[in-house]
């Protein structure tokens, strides 16, 4: 008996019933084979030594796959734990999950306290056992069978998640002399497993309960050789110097402050700035696109996001309502409500259409305290926002120019790196999740598709991601040292238009709803400057530094001449900070490096007499002596994106 077994790419082969995936790889290639670590059979990530039966679509992972770190993280975490079991007596484990970079595991440690001295001990012990490659066993096993196992090994832990598995669902794996709870999957054998890193010690309370007993949190990250983990750790080390968080303090870009509230960011003047700038640009090319500015309250009625579905949908991520000569109101977790009463305030026709309402709207999202991250996660944020009321037929040409948008703004901050995520639905949740429209949903995901095919552009389709009223695309930047960030949103919007009874008169004076799409190519305010000050690591590109020159004085004799500079080059449109203090020239010098300021002119003797500046440029040093026109023929040639 034969199984037909369908690639990505759409090629076709037949093979014989319970092939494993790696079976599949060595009759495809031997290479391939030593790099498969797990395999998605009909979009389930699966061990790749399990048998496939029955025709299925198969993608063999690698490391390249975001699935295949995900089950070599995950295998590694396995292979920690029976690292510090080998080494230590007493010794219970709770979860042990892959995360974004690395894997951890929370541990009991009994009587044993680690410390940071322990985890090179552990890691030469991994590396001993992963060297033996011993495979990674699955086995089915009965929940009496697991509970009599963890009995006799005094695990409460593992007992406790026990309680909440149904019989016939349950699975220990074994690799070498260790056994875990696990459903899975994991990578064909330890000897994968070429080079490891163990990070930090912390502490974590069970099942995160602040009232369980705190166990011991060690985070780990493990790669295919040692090359690409000392690349990591560079990387680390230069993402640890551009964390936003950090360089927005030293910056001066924004604060939080207990009164005002966790994840509340107030601007500071540099950070106000840089919001001018960007919504000076955004409005700029959205005027050019033929978007019509509009602007919304901060909140409404609840019967509006009822309409919109938002309360049944989205409410555990809204702030809790105030209530008004007995109505109820919300703060806004969304424009588009708004907007969509904005298009509904006047008749329209087809030869209207298309409409484009944009506006940087603040919103206010309820995000749990423990995921409040800098300027990344916060809950107010301000929403580069439009959205786009069109007919059927003019969908793929604004959906296009929204995609092309975007292009052209990665081109202008040097965002070379960058990907799309095509989001759909899943239909096992429809009324649940999305929307219960199940015919939309095909035509509306088949569109987007259609679009980007047509486009040239690369995507990935991701199930069960997209929004509640349809199909968007997501797309995924990567700043200069290639750090992943979910920066803006491309929507369509199926839904709204009839929850709405937004309706426009077609050719033949009938009346259609319109098809909406929702875009925030810049993101928010907030995760698109925390993005851009870890993409430039502080150093902002001359047009949107928020000063671009600092005149540095050797002595106060030299202040009346810096402020005929300081005053030439403002006439010029350039922003200029003088420094008066009474400091050293080196200490003025070495704060303006500091602050990260494009230029700095040092004012003494020789340059009142010559009538010139000598210019250093941040980072470069000593530029020379020119004069002030000389130097705005310089400023003027590069404060242009």
């Amino acid at each position: 008996m034969s199984v037909k077994i369908t690639f990505p790419d759409g090629a076709q082969k037949e093979f014989n019933s319970g092939i494993t995936a790696l079976e599949i790889a060595n009759q495809l290639s031997n290479s391939l084979a030593k790099k498969v670590l797990a395999v998605e059979v009909n979009g389930e990530v699966m061990d790749a030594t399990l048998p496939i039966e029955k025709d299925a679509t198969v993608k063999l992972l690698t490391w390249n796959d975001t699935e295949g770190k995900s089950t070599f993280w995950h295998s590694s975490a396995h292979l920690m734990a029976e690292a510090i079991e080998s080494l230590y007596k007493g010794i219970k484990f709770g979860i042990g999950p892959p995360i974004e970079h690395g894997f951890y595991y929370d541990i009991d440690t009994g009587d044993t306290t680690l410390t940071l001295s322990d985890l090179e001990k552990i890691e030469k012990k991994m590396l001993e056992l992963a060297n033996k490659k011993n495979e990674y066993k699955r086995k089915p096993i009965s929940k009496e069978e697991a509970i009599s196992y963890f009995k006799d090994k005094g695990d409460e832990y593992k007992l406790e998640l026990l309680e909440g598995l149904e019989d016939g669902s349950i699975t220990f794996y074994t690799q070498g002399e260790f056994t875990d709870l696990c459903r899975g999957p994991h990578i064909p054998h330890t000897g994968h497993i070429k080079a490891i890193k163990l990070m930090k010690l912390a502490g974590a309370y069970w099942r995160g309960d602040e009232k369980r007993k705190q166990l011991t949190r060690i985070y780990g990250v493990t790669f295919p050789n040692q090359l690409e983990l000392d690349e990591y750790l560079k990387m680390l080390e230069e993402a640890e110097k551009r964390d936003h968080r950090k360089l927005g303090q030293q910056l001066e870009i924004y604060t939080f402050d207990d009164e005002v509230g966790p994840g509340l960011p107030l601007w500071l003047p540099n950070g106000g700035f840089l919001i001018e700038k960007l919504e000076e640009l955004a409005k700029k090319e959205e005027e050019e696109a033929g978007y019509l500015r509009v602007r919304t309250p901060h909140i409404a009625k609840e019967a509006l996001y009822i309409r919109s579905g938002h309360i049944p949908y989205y409410k555990e991520s809204m702030f809790p309502p105030m209530e008004l000569d007995n109505v109820k109101y919300y703060l806004k977790a969304m424009n588009c409500p708004h907007h969509h009463k904005i298009f509904a305030a006047m008749p329209k026709s087809y030869k209207d259409l298309p409409i484009r309402l944009a506006e940087y709207g603040m919103c206010y999202r309820y995000e749990d305290s423990g995921s409040l991250f800098g300027l990344m996660r916060v809950r107010s944020l301000t929403i580069n926002d439009a959205h786009i009321y069109c007919t059927k037929e003019q969908f793929a040409s604004e959906f296009r120019a929204v995609n092309a948008m975007y292009l052209k703004y990665f081109k202008i901050f040097g965002i070379d790196k960058f990907k799309m995520r095509f989001s759909k639905h899943e239909p096992s949740k429809l009324g649940q999740k999305y929307m219960n429209e199940p015919e939309l949903w095909i035509e509306t995901e088949n569109m987007v598709r259609d679009v980007l095919v047509s486009s040239g552009i690369p995507f990935d389709e991701v199930a069960d991601e997209a929004a509640f009223y349809g199909p968007k695309i997501d797309i995924q930047i990567y700043s200069a040292i290639g750090r992943e960030f979910t920066l803006a949103t491309n929507q369509v919007d199926f839904a709204q238009g009839k929850r709405f009874n937004l309706k426009y008169a077609n050719k033949d004076n009938q009346e259609e709803y319109p098809i909406i799409i929702h875009r925030a190519p810049l993101s928010t305010h907030e995760r698109f400057i925390g993005f851009l000050l870890e993409h430039y690591a502080g150093n902002f590109p001359l047009w949107l530094a928020p000063k671009q020159i600092a005149v540095l004085p050797i002595s106060d004799k030299f202040i009346p001449y810096s402020e005929t500079v300081v005053k030439a080059l403002k006439e010029k449109g350039f922003r200029v900070k003088i420094d008066e203090r009474a400091e050293k020239i080196g200490k003025k010098i070495r704060d303006a490096e500091m602050m990260k300021i494009p230029y700095m002119t040092i004012i003494g003797e020789k340059e009142e007499q010559n009538k010139q500046i000598s210019v250093r440029k941040h980072g470069k040093g000593d530029i020379g002596a020119l004069t002030i026109e000389d130097f705005a023929v310089l400023l003027q040639e590069e404060s242009v994106y």
